[in-house]
């Protein structure tokens, strides 16, 4: 159903004065709707005297100091968020969780954690003591020692909080937390089946090992691979040297890519992410491998999978989809008692996005 034309201008006109200033082609991304229909929008909330317009870009007639008065007044609530420095992944999901927040008139301070362990506690701890009301939060937890040391002041930091694709484990200070997650045992699923449907018997799985999603990763590989009728052989390695600083491993663990392939007897790989994959394949065409004629490759993220030469395809988790569900779950907690419903762990499907680094396995030469 079409959402009427004065709350999608309330929408706007909401956004608009939360940021100042804001483009007309993000303002239709976040809307879900078109570019000429949010001119048109735009033209009469102009016309009302409410909005500015200027090239591709919108500004608010409501001075700053004036904005910020009323988003105060309108929505108390004032959400923090936690993601690590530099990580393009949990860009999209930061973006989905801004929509959501913006929509609901909600601040949010964003919180960027540097590369080191136990980075998130004392911005938290600043975030809390700035008065933030509710925690989004995706902690880099490089292996479990560093995620243990953080169950238990995140259990107790007394507001609602919820964690981005971060999944604790069983019977943890954290287990009854909520979160909101990619599926990432269907991710390897999707990627085996699509492999293994291609005519793909012998494949190479390789991942960082340095995050949540690739101990996950990991995993689902192992399980999917090793219980599948029709996959004869199988292995995993460490995308990256420097992805294995939690060791040990073993000699196949960290071995180089294209001879763990050839003792294998490997047609296919599944790489995890998209800036390691595309060297993988830069580094297999200097090898004389070809993608994909000599090689399938299937991506894991696909945040720039789809600009390399040849584009992967990919495994695509619903990145913004995360976000967004995330920050409606914390908006639900916000707004009801503390304890008054039981925790949620929410789980979201990936995609496959096929395109032109996988093929069918080309039958062998008669002789």
């Amino acid at each position: 159903m079409r959402e009427p034309v004065d709350l999608r201008r309330q929408r706007i006109l909401a956004a608009v004065q939360a940021r100042g200033t804001a483009r007309v082609r993000d303002l239709a991304d976040e809307l879900q709707v078109s570019v000429v229909t949010v001119r048109r929008d735009v033209e009469e909330l102009t016309r009302e005297g409410r909005l500015r317009r200027g090239h591709g870009v919108v500004r608010s007639t409501v001075p700053a100091q004036e904005t910020n008065v009323d988003a105060t007044s309108a929505a108390g609530d004032r959400v923090a968020v936690v993601v690590p420095v530099r990580h393009s992944y949990l860009n999209e999901t930061l973006h989905g969780a801004r929509t959501v927040l913006e929509r609901a008139g909600v601040r949010m301070a964003l919180h960027l954690s540097p590369q080191a362990s136990g980075a998130e506690r004392p911005l938290v701890e600043r975030a809390l003591a700035d008065g933030a009301d509710g925690l989004l939060i995706a902690p880099r937890w490089r292996g479990r020692a560093d995620e243990e040391a953080d169950h238990e002041w995140l259990a107790g930091i007394g507001v609602p909080t919820v964690l981005m694709e971060r999944r604790p484990w069983r019977g943890s200070a954290l287990h009854a937390l909520d979160s909101v997650c990619s599926d990432h045992w269907y991710g390897a699923h999707l990627a085996v089946e699509h492999l293994v449907g291609l005519g793909h018997r012998r494949m190479v799985f390789a991942t960082r090992h340095d995050s949540p999603t690739a101990r996950s990763l990991r995993a689902a590989f192992a399980e999917t691979a090793g219980a599948h009728p029709l996959v004869e052989q199988w292995a995993w390695t460490l995308i990256a040297p420097e992805a294995g600083a939690d060791g040990p491993y073993s000699a196949d663990e960290r071995a180089e890519l294209p001879a763990l392939m050839r003792k294998v007897g490997a047609t296919a790989m599944v790489l995890h992410g998209d800036v390691d994959a595309l060297m993988v394949v830069q580094r297999l065409a200097e090898d004389g491998v070809r993608v994909p004629q000599d090689c399938s490759v299937v991506a894991y993220d696909d945040v720039v999978a789809g600009l390399g030469s040849p584009p992967l395809t990919a495994v695509s988790p619903p990145k913004a989809e995360v976000g967004h569900a995330a920050a409606e779950l914390l908006l639900q907690r916000l707004a009801e008692a503390p304890g008054s419903r039981p925790g949620r762990r929410v789980e979201l499907l990936p995609r496959l996005m096929v395109r032109g680094s996988t093929d069918r396995l080309a039958e062998p030469l008669d002789e």
